[in-house]
């Protein structure tokens, strides 16, 4: 049985990738930051108590800035995949607190190498790495963005992830270590966190359907990204490490849409027209935006034979029959009398 460890695991790629490698026979670790609130809900459907016979899934207290409790989780673990999802993965977030998006976002990558660089020194064992890229690293360079597209960052969030690809290339050549880079495009689900803008939309068009919400704050409209779907994309993650060879992969769909045709695309499926209750806000906005993302991902497909399940309708509709569920429940929850269960849409 293989053991991986995946920091980032109580994420939307974490859970995702966690469901996939228990699938295929894993005994999988995660670590997770210590919280006064539990943050482990992505992870209910599959997680198991680990007392039970037959448990192969197991959590552990830790976070990429602490280099020692790396080191420690790394040595107990014992893995034969390490998975790097862990960062403050905000980019306009990452405008407000950008020594710490650069703490763990860089910095994390290059004290996790370490750990398992030295790990691999005192046990002989062979340990294949995952480092988790972003499209954001390309900023304003020309789309489509490939693996030989030179990075144009423009935010702390991606200047950090740059460093953090070349931290990962340098490891590779230097100590002949297994390190695969995924430089993934956008990716989406009913999973991610309600403050990145594709959930931000889906969220409130449901609320707003069902007479929970009047208005929807947004920045930028016409940026275009390369929106996938997030359960596609780990599939991708662990083909890249389950070749002979280490190599940098760009993942994505090859098709990019504005911020305004998710929107156009989320309200067809909920038969509203946005015009009538979307605002700008320019705190959403960001000091350098990101024009238009649009990923040549011709060498995943060839070399993992790697390709999407869902496109873009399919994975909006997706999302929003999600939302949507999630709204009745809430609109049942009030109307029987419950307070404070509304969900604040202004964030993010």
């Amino acid at each position: 049985m293989k053991r991986a460890l995946i920091t980032g695991i109580t994420g939307q790629d974490g859970s995702f990738l966690a469901e996939l490698l228990l699938e295929k026979g894993y005994e999988v670790h995660g670590l997770i930051r210590r919280a006064s609130t539990f943050n482990t809900d992505r992870l209910e459907d599959i997680y198991s108590d680990p007392h039970e016979r037959g448990a192969s899934m197991f959590l552990h207290y830790g976070d990429v800035t602490d280099g020692t409790g790396l080191r420690r989780a790394i040595e107990k673990v014992r893995p034969d995949e390490v998975y790097n999802l862990a960062a403050q993965s905000h980019v306009r977030v990452s405008f407000d607190q950008p020594e710490y998006t650069a703490d763990a976002v860089g910095l994390g990558t290059l004290r996790l190498l370490e750990a398992v660089r030295d790990y691999i020194s005192v046990s002989g064992q062979k340990v294949k790495f995952y480092q988790a890229g972003s499209s954001e690293m390309y900023g304003a360079a020309n789309p489509p963005q490939s693996e030989k597209t030179a990075f144009y960052p423009r935010s702390p969030y991606a200047a950090s992830k740059v460093a953090a690809h070349w931290y990962a290339v340098n490891y590779r050549e230097a100590y002949g270590m297994f390190i695969a880079n995924g430089i993934l495009f956008n990716h989406e689900s009913e999973r991610r966190g309600e403050t990145f803008v594709t959930r931000k939309i889906t969220r409130a068009l449901a609320r707003i359907k069902l007479g929970l919400q009047d208005k929807l704050f947004l920045g930028n409209l016409e940026s275009k990204r390369d929106w996938g779907f997030a359960g596609d994309y780990v599939e991708a993650m662990w083909l890249m490490l389950q070749q002979q060879e280490p190599d940098d992969y760009v993942v994505s769909t090859g098709e990019a849409h504005s911020v305004a045709e998710f929107l156009d695309e989320a309200c067809a499926c909920c038969e509203l027209d946005w015009h009538k209750f979307v605002e700008t806000d320019a705190r959403y906005l960001r000091p350098t935006e990101v024009d238009y993302l649009l990923g040549d991902s011709s060498k995943a497909r060839a070399k993992l034979g790697w390709a999407p399940t869902l496109n873009f309708k399919q994975l909006v509709r997706r999302m929003v029959d999600h939302d949507l569920e999630m709204a009745k429940q809430e609109r049942t929850l009030r109307d029987a009398g419950h307070k404070n269960i509304s969900r604040g849409m202004t964030h993010g």
